[in-house]
This record gives C-alpha cells, sequence and structure tokens, in this order.
C-alpha cells in the first residue's frame, strides 16, 4: 500500500522502445498515451458495492534491510515465432505465464510500466518484476479474495481495503477524496490492483492504456503510476540502496520488502528462461 506522496508529474507519453522487442501496436502492450493533468474525476464509473477488507499488508520493522540488488529481466521474443500481426508483449507475456502464477495480462501491464519508464525515466532502471512482486503482495495481480483481472485491465470487481481509522495495525487517514475513489466520505481507504491511498492516486494518476482516464483499478493505469511513485528522486532501482528505499517508500516494512523481493526474483529468473 501506498504510504507517502509526491509532487504532481506529467503523464507519461506514447512510446516504442527497442528492448529486444518489437513496437507494439495496440492498447496495453508497449504504449502510453500523452495526457495533462489527471481529469478531476479519475475513476469514471456507475457505484458498486464496496465491502470492507483487510489490506494485504500491514506496516512493520523499519530495520535497514540487506545491500542486495535484484536480479535484472531481459525482455524479448523472436519474431520470427510470431504469427503476422501478433502483439509481441503479450505472446511474450502468455510464454512467462506458463510458469509463474501471474495473468498475463497482469505481465502485459508491468511490463508496459518498465517500457514507459525506460523511455521517460531510464536512470531508475524499474523492472516490470518488481512492479510484479509489488502487484502480487497488493492485490494477487487483481485478484484478490477470488476476483478475475479482466482482460481490459480491471478486476472483475473493485479492490478496496479497510477504513484507514487508526485501528490496531492501521494508519489513520482521514477522507481526501469524498469517497469519490474508495466510497468512504468518512476516511481513507486503499483502492485498487496497487492499493493506492486516494491522496496519493491523486498525485501520480496516469492514463496507461490510452482511455483517457487515470483509474486506480486498471492495472495498466496503476502500474505506470507505481512506476513512476518508485522512481521518484532520481533513485535507481537496480542497486541494493535504490531498490530497497524504493519498496519501503511503498510500505515502510522490512517483511513486506522481503516478499516483494523473493517474488520479483522469481519473476525475473522466469522472464529470463523466455527470452
Amino acid at each position: 500500500m501506498i504510504r507517502a506522496t509526491s509532487g504532481v508529474v506529467a503523464a507519461l507519453g506514447r512510446l516504442v522502445t527497442a528492448c529486444g522487442l518489437l513496437a507494439a501496436t495496440v492498447v496495453g502492450v508497449g504504449l502510453v498515451n500523452v495526457l495533462g493533468a489527471p481529469p478531476a474525476a479519475p475513476w469514471a464509473g456507475p457505484p458498486v458495492e464496496r465491502e470492507p477488507e483487510p489490506a494485504p499488508v500491514q506496516p512493520g520493522s523499519t530495520a535497514p534491510p540487506l545491500e542486495e540488488p535484484l536480479p535484472q529481466p531481459v525482455l524479448g521474443v523472436d519474431p520470427a515465432q510470431l504469427e503476422p500481426g501478433a502483439d509481441p508483449v503479450r505472446a511474450w507475456a502468455d510464454e512467462v505465464a506458463t510458469e509463474v502464477d501471474v495473468p498475463a495480462r497482469a505481465i502485459v501491464s508491468y511490463v508496459n510500466a518498465d517500457l514507459a519508464m525506460r523511455q521517460h525515466q531510464p536512470g531508475c532502471r524499474i523492472s516490470w518484476a518488481t512492479l510484479a512482486g509489488i502487484g502480487r503482495v497488493e492485490s494477487n495481480h487483481g485478484r484478490y479474495a477470488g476476483r478475475l483481472l479482466r482482460e481490459d485491465g480491471r478486476p472483475s470487481k473493485p479492490i478496496v481495503g479497510v477504513p484507514l481509522n487508526g485501528a490496531p495495525g492501521v494508519r489513520e487517514i482521514p477522507d481526501t477524496d469524498r469517497g469519490l475513489l474508495d466510497g468512504d466520505p468518512v476516511h481513507d481507504r486503499a483502492v485498487g490492483p496497487m492499493q493506492f491511498i486516494p491522496s496519493t492516486w491523486r498525485k501520480w494518476a496516469t492514463d496507461g492504456n490510452g482511455d483517457g482516464i487515470g483509474d486506480p483499478q486498471n492495472l495498466d493505469d496503476a502500474a505506470v503510476a507505481a512506476a513512476r511513485y518508485l522512481c521518484v528522486g532520481g533513485r535507481d532501482m537496480t542497486t541494493g540502496s535504490g531498490w530497497w528505499s524504493g519498496v519501503l517508500s511503498y510500505n515502510n516494512s522490512v517483511e513486506y520488502a522481503q516478499k516483494v523481493f523473493a517474488l520479483a526474483e522469481s519473476y525475473a529468473e522466469a522472464g529470463n528462461r523466455r527470452r
């Protein structure tokens, strides 16, 4: 769950990147549209039932972690093996999904965010595997509590966390969005597959799929926003200090960071086997 906030940054631009992948040609497979400030109401849709749900991870110890860099995954597909008109990112994601318990559609979202940051903030060097590790701990890649991640990048039912009301193990955060994103006009709740607090989403909202809306319930949008958040301040996510600093800024818990690290390492290794 994202705990901190930072200043507004411009939304990421449309990109095609060369990192062993062919140019992606459809929404959600390596393209991010240029947008200005996020819409005033970034989550558009009819009211839905939202039951209180436990946050997947609660804050814990802040002891300094070990200085250990994460293995960096390499993206790549062989274009000769693709059918004409096939999407190379999705084809690669389908292959990786056979080795790890991550929906191929979620891998596309994480890779999209990785590619966006390679284009717009290359010094950060955040990997799709790190984003996938966070996505797994936060919401099981949009499948929290039996949900399914749909092909539009949204969970089958919106993910909304417990009220941040100061209960044991929970921070107290009064409402900041009049209940627009989380349905709670009294306290904030973390929302979406990457579990953004509404005030944080307001600052980092990103349209990652080109539909003109920055929606925290959409994994395309949320993954790019999370990547931008983790890369703030010129952080290099390939160094031990940079990686741990970034992940602990997302959730100030060493146990949380260790879980993300182990997951990210396994995802990176699976992805590298599918080069």
